[in-house]
């Protein structure tokens, strides 16, 4: 009787495990033994005062909800003071916390089972100081160990993941990882519009932290993948060069990227670009990045290519005007415009 008690009391499994900086991981052989592939598993987990053991019990999916209400329910409430003084909240200090609309904006396979291992990455670069060896050993694991066979799928991950790196980045003054995105992340984007917007992203954080040398490297890999696009998708060069505008548009910039613009902006304008419409566009991201004469100058040869009968020349009229009165943000002194000039060349 005693043998049999015993040998009811015998595990079924025993094994030694070790927390390591990402966590504690289920032995694979336990995995297969007591989980179906792609079910749900709930448990309660509890510690005991003692703190020495980790209980975790199997539990029903109804009793979890009925469980986790109950848990909510032993949570701080709202503490009343009495008089005038109003209700005071029993809360944690303000912490930045994460935003996970903006990292997750295309839905992949992965996305469920990499939020925790990204969420708990979050709070260790939130700690002061920082280990940042543990914070990046926790992107690192959730990159590797849910790339699937698919590349659409791994492109999301990969864009997924720096999207969250470039709100540690803001967050918490980290522009140190940005060579780390840009040769570990963007390479493995293995999709011309997720890699293009990968690249936005570095573009807009470097000249927000003011590393120009690497916002003129991402520029020009932008700038690259713009003139990889066939003549037929003219629509995707326009909407890239939108979104490289509005990136920059509101941050201080070097001379040299100013020259790299100016010349591809101006090269599309007088020499790719074929019908009217498209050139209109590059005079307006000129005129949004502050370079008057080359928008005016650019208008005017629009303007006179026109037909008389043409929809766009009351249009690109009003354009020309405009520019003829905004301020000059170049080089005043070494200004081409002739005022006076064009002042009496004006059309009636």
């Amino acid at each position: 009787m005693a043998d049999n008690q015993k040998s009811n009391d015998d595990p079924i499994f025993e094994d030694i495990i070790k927390k390591t900086k990402t966590g504690i991981t289920f032995p694979k052989n336990l995995r297969e033994l007591l989980f179906e592939e792609d079910s749900e598993v709930f448990f309660k987990l509890s510690v005991p005062k003692e703190k020495n053991k980790i209980i975790l019990e199997f539990i029903t999916e109804e009793l979890a909800k009925e469980l986790s209400e109950k848990i909510k329910a032993k949570q701080p409430k709202i503490i009343k003071a009495t008089g005038d003084k109003k209700s005071i909240k029993a809360k944690k200090s303000a912490q930045p916390s994460p935003a996970w609309g903006e990292y997750f904006v295309y839905d992949f396979e992965a996305k469920d089972k990499i939020q925790p291992i990204l969420e708990s990455a979050f709070y260790k670069f939130a700690e002061t100081p920082v280990n940042l060896e543990d914070a990046m050993g926790r992107v690192k694991y959730a990159l590797v160990s849910f790339l699937s066979s698919t590349k659409t799928e791994n492109a999301k991950l990969y864009y997924s993941v720096e999207k969250f790196l470039i709100d540690i980045i803001n967050k918490f003054d980290q522009p140190n990882l940005l060579d780390w995105i840009f040769d570990k992340i963007v390479p493995n984007i293995n999709s011309k519009f997720l890699y293009e917007q990968g690249l936005l992203e570095l573009v807009e954080v470097s000249l927000r932290f003011r590393r120009w040398e690497k916002a003129e490297l991402y520029i020009f890999y932008v700038l690259k993948n713009i003139d990889a696009y066939a003549k037929s998708e003219m629509y995707n060069v326009m909407n890239s060069f939108k979104q490289l505008v509005n990136k920059i548009k509101h941050h201080e910039r070097t001379d040299k990227i100013d020259i790299i613009l100016k010349e591809k902006l101006m090269a599309y304008g007088n020499e790719v670009l074929e019908d009217n419409d498209t050139k209109i566009q590059i005079v307006e991201f000129l005129e949004d990045l502050k370079y008057i004469e080359l928008a005016y100058d650019l208008a005017k040869k629009i303007q006179v290519s026109l037909p008389p009968e043409s929809v766009k020349v009351e249009d690109i009229r009003k354009i020309v005007r405009r520019l003829h009165s905004a301020p000059i943000s170049e080089n005043k002194p070494e200004s081409s415009l002739d005022y006076d000039l064009e002042e009496n060349g004006k059309e009636e």
